[in-house]
């Protein structure tokens, strides 16, 4: 499409999550910061929140990759599952071999033999979940479950939640306040501000080959802030969207117009007001 007329080697701002797209915002590296440190201290719950479009998944695979070769990894991406297929998908991600998987107390006992063995071979074991605001009431009190597995000195299993603001509804049903108290560290991602938008847009744009002045013109960062809202996903969609319309008209800097024209094709962005006047 584009990438020749401006100079890029790839499209810059797919969809798809990609940690060398990761730009260290404030927000996002001090989440990861935290997850860091609260795995090191052996917590048992951490969670990370933020709404849709804030890079949960993208931070999801950059602590995995962060966790790789320092522990044992579990990687949920689709929680939305009975407590039984939850303890199967767990074994599973662990490599367990359990003879019988229809029942749950086998399952449950092959995977505590497992936890105590590479808990004793000095491994630290993570359990990641995204997408943690669908799964249902009885599934995550099977996960508290879970986390009572323990020597008399070392906790088996670490979880590290990931969810839209919707979870903390679900944790604060009475019934599940169990394991809300046991959540000790959490952070919530907060959208990116117009500084950290400009700065997310140069990064996406020299990671994809561009080297050239200024690609966006200020009057196009202050539409495209506003009608993102600093929200990752949504830059993503607006900046490539721009960049089709100036590439459609023969332009080499994109302008206010073709955000705003961006914009019109948008359905998720947000209102402009008297921004939008000319539209």
């Amino acid at each position: 499409m584009y990438e020749s007329h401006f100079g890029l080697q790839e499209v810059p701002f797919a969809l798809t999550p990609n940690t060398r797209y990761f730009l260290k915002a404030k927000s996002h590296s001090d989440a990861l910061e935290l997850l860091l440190v609260a795995l090191r201290e052996r917590e048992g719950f951490i969670k990370i929140t933020g709404e849709v479009g804030t890079g949960k998944t993208l931070l999801c695979r950059l602590l995995l990759n962060a966790l790789e070769g320092q522990a044992t990894t579990a990687y949920i991406p689709n929680p939305s599952l009975t407590p039984e297929n939850l303890y199967e998908a767990v074994v599973d991600e662990l490599g367990v071999t359990v003879s019988d998987a229809d029942n749950t107390h086998r399952v449950l006992k092959a995977l505590t033999q497992r936890l105590v063995q590479l808990v004793g071979e000095g491994q630290q074991v993570v359990l990641v979940i995204d997408e943690a605001q669908a799964m249902p009431e009885a599934t995550i009190e099977a996960l508290r479950l879970l986390t009572n597995l323990e020597t008399e000195s070392t906790r088996l299993l670490q979880v590290v939640l990931f969810g839209q603001p919707e979870l903390d509804t679900l944790l604060n049903q009475a019934s599940l306040r169990q394991l809300k108290q046991r959540i000790t560290f959490q952070y919530r991602l907060a959208p990116l501000d117009r500084a950290s938008v400009a700065q997310y847009l140069r990064h996406r744009l020299a990671q994809a080959g561009y080297n050239g002045d200024e690609l966006f013109a200020p009057a196009a960062l202050k539409v495209i802030t506003r009608a993102s809202g600093g929200i990752p996903r949504l830059l993503n969609i607006l900046a490539h969207k721009s960049l089709l319309a100036a590439w459609g008209r023969g332009d080499q800097k994109v302008g206010r117009w073709h955000v705003l024209q961006a914009v019109r094709d948008t359905e998720s962005a947000r209102p402009l007001g008297l921004l939008g006047r000319w539209l």
